[in-house]
């Protein structure tokens, strides 16, 4: 999963060159390639049953997470200059999409004081990555429209189960790491963070790598996939049991 600079004209330019647009095709896709974020922001934010998070705060960094998408496609074009696609998406995109994610979040909200419970950083992190997701989504849904409406829809339905949440998946690794570092004794707060950082990019970099052909979905479907969202839960486990506690 990557975003490019000129994806916006490859997608947006051969709609509106269209001899006649359909304007309810478009609103029904847009429902379609929005719908998945919001439906699994509200799956991730409803297991915090510790001290539920502001809802303003969720959609700030929902729409940081949007935002943050602008320089981590710079950067990614910057690379796709002088690297080999297959680097660029193994190894780049993840690394600078989950970086950018990641600084939404150390930036915007690990000092505030509604980030106070080691489930926290799960949540923000959930929503940094799917405002990301999401335009992200809509980009490659509108993208197959260029070409047909079953593929937009498709692709749609695809990515709603798999490449939407992948993203909560990824960041979740290293948010569930911010939320136990701030609680954690100083020395150990990097370490934690960055293990969590490198779970999410190799994880990320894993898919981006399956996706690309038929036997390495397979893998990533039968596989991959079941065994982050089994870490995941493991994970939010883990800081439900942790709630209330501010040295661990």
């Amino acid at each position: 999963m990557g975003i490019e600079l000129h994806f916006f004209c490859k997608t947006l330019i051969p709609i509106y060159s269209k001899s006649s647009i359909d304007m309810e095709e478009i609103w029904g896709l847009a429902v379609l390639a929005i719908a998945p974020g919001i439906f699994w922001m509200y799956y991730f934010y409803q297991k915090d049953r510790c001290e539920p998070e502001p809802l303003s705060l969720i959609v700030e960094m929902f729409v940081l997470g949007i935002l943050v998408t602008v320089p981590v496609a710079f950067t990614e074009n910057l690379f796709g200059l002088f690297l080999p696609e297959i680097l660029l998406v193994i190894l780049i995109a993840p690394v600078v999409e989950e970086f950018g994610k990641y600084f939404v979040v150390r930036r915007g909200v690990y000092h505030n004081r509604e980030f106070n419970q080691p489930i926290d950083g799960i949540i923000y992190a959930t929503a940094a990555a799917l405002g990301f997701a999401t335009l992200e989504n809509v980009l490659y849904v509108f993208n197959s429209y260029t070409m047909s409406l079953p593929l937009a829809i498709g692709t749609s339905v695809i990515r709603a189960m798999l490449s939407v949440p992948g993203h909560a998946l990824f960041s979740i690794m290293w948010g569930a790491a911010l939320g136990i570092a701030k609680f954690s004794p100083p020395a150990r707060r990097e370490q934690i963070i960055l293990s969590g950082l490198f779970l999410a990019i190799l994880f990320h970099g894993i898919f981006n790598f399956l996706v690309m052909n038929s036997i390495g979905f397979a893998i990533l479907v039968l596989v991959v996939v079941p065994l982050m969202w089994w870490m995941v839960l493991q994970r939010i486990h883990t800081a439900m049991t942790l709630c209330g506690k501010r040295e661990l």
